[in-house]
Parts: structure tokens; C-alpha cells; sequence
């Protein structure tokens, strides 16, 4: 596991434009018990294709015009309880960090896993993710 320090402007990037961490199982399960009518997720990593391409793309795609009501992250490495209990609710995808889910309700409706992650500009990326929004909200 990283030091809390050296992962703190990484968490930051994702809170500091609105998301809320899920820290704990418990987090997660009163998220999903709570769902909201969509919820964008951020399996968020150290990996430099997190800082190179997902954490840039998501706030990019926040530009769009619709937006998922709920904005959450878990930090693969760091919040491991909360990781594991939120991949319980990521179905039909295998574990992937960085990943970006968006859900509707409690079900998984869009996914980008590190494949399409990794080596893709953020602009590519966001705009992949923005289209998602405005087809599935």
C-alpha cells in the first residue's frame, strides 16, 4: 500500500471537481441502497495511465451538457474494502484499475476498463465518456 501522502493529490483531482469517496464498505452499500438515478464511479489507481489519461478525461467529460446526478470514487490500492465491495456491484466486467463506471440505478450501463484507458488521450477518452451521459441519461 502507498503512503496516505503520496496518494492525496491523486484522491484530491477527483474531489476537488465534486466526487465523493467511498472509503468503507459500508460507503458503498448505503451508496447502492440510496441509488440515485445515475451514479459515475472512478476506480481511481497510482498508475500513470490514471494520471495520464482518467482522472484528466473524467473532468473533462464533466464538461458535457448532462451529467450523472452522483459523483464517487474508490481508490484501488488504498480503500481495498471498499474496492472490493464496490466491484460486487460492477457485473459482467472483469477488475480493472483505472476503470470509469456509469450506473443507472444499481446497474452498470457503461464501462471503460484500463484497455481503453491506457495510451488514449484524455480528449478521447472524455468524449467517449461525455457521449455515455447523453446516450444513457
Amino acid at each position: 500500500m502507498y503512503p496516505p501522502e503520496l496518494v492525496a493529490p491523486m484522491r484530491g483531482e477527483l474531489t476537488d471537481i465534486g466526487f465523493d469517496e467511498m472509503r468503507t464498505a459500508e460507503d458503498v452499500d448505503k451508496l447502492f441502497a440510496d441509488a440515485p438515478e445515475s451514479t459515475l464511479l472512478v476506480i481511481n489507481s497510482v498508475c500513470g495511465c490514471s494520471a495520464g489519461g482518467c482522472r484528466p478525461a473524467v473532468k473533462f467529460a464533466l464538461g458535457a451538457d448532462k451529467k450523472p446526478v452522483r459523483l464517487v470514487t474508490v481508490f484501488a490500492g488504498q480503500d481495498t474494502e471498499a474496492t472490493a465491495k464496490m466491484r460486487e456491484y460492477i457485473t459482467g466486467y472483469a477488475p480493472s484499475s483505472p476503470m470509469i463506471v456509469l450506473f443507472k440505478g444499481k446497474d452498470p450501463v457503461f464501462a471503460l476498463e484500463r484497455h481503453q484507458i491506457e495510451g488514449r488521450h484524455p480528449q478521447e477518452i472524455g468524449a467517449d465518456l461525455g457521449d455515455s451521459f447523453g446516450r444513457l441519461l
